[in-house]
């Protein structure tokens, strides 16, 4: 599987066309492989780096389309609802989405939500997770964020690959994911 190394920046390297042609479709991550290091700002544009979790957190790591939709707004105000129960269980939870720092924070004071939330506006980390995907909208192809979810241990790999997620009842699903973990 590749897996694209972090440039001198932090910043995912951007894959050649044809190691993205070798990537689309047939090696989609899945449970059992090591989640892609990263890093990107938050809505405070503080740096969220995937790799300082590593043997301390689970994370929960999920993304969505775009702030302000009803479909995200509702996930993101479960997760934000639900943060103390995954919090007890050694998760933290983060929101992966193209908008940039402002408009996430902005969604967030809005909504009183308390996820964190990263600002992925090249896609870069988007296209690393195989969520960035052409989609149909209103009879229009275009390139977007496919609604997924990773549950990612301690040690950095998945152990859970959640895609097409519906919002209705999609934490509650990852909150008993988790806790099987712990069974």
């Amino acid at each position: 599987m590749f897996v694209e190394p972090r440039s001198q920046s932090g910043r995912v390297r951007t894959a050649t066309p044809l190691e993205s042609a070798e990537r689309q479709g047939e090696f989609m991550l899945q449970s059992g492989d090591t989640a892609p290091a990263f890093t990107l700002p938050d809505a405070d544009m503080e740096t969220f780096d995937l790799l300082s979790t590593r043997g301390r957190q689970r994370v929960i790591l999920y993304f969505y389309p775009r702030d302000n939709t009803p479909g995200c707004t509702l996930q993101a105000a479960d997760f934000s609802d639900h943060e103390d129960e995954f919090a007890r269980r050694d998760c933290i939870i983060v929101g992966v989405s193209p908008d940039d720092a402002l408009t996430h924070a902005e969604f967030r004071d809005q909504h009183g939500l308390s996820v964190r939330l990263l600002s992925d506006t090249d896609a870069e980390v988007a296209r690393l997770y195989d969520v960035w995907q052409a989609r149909e909208v209103d009879g229009v192809k275009k390139m977007g964020v496919a609604r997924t979810t990773f549950v990612i241990d301690k040690q950095g790999v998945i152990r859970h690959v959640l895609r097409d997620v519906t919002p209705r009842g999609h934490v509650a699903a990852v909150l008993k994911l988790v806790k099987e973990l712990d069974t």
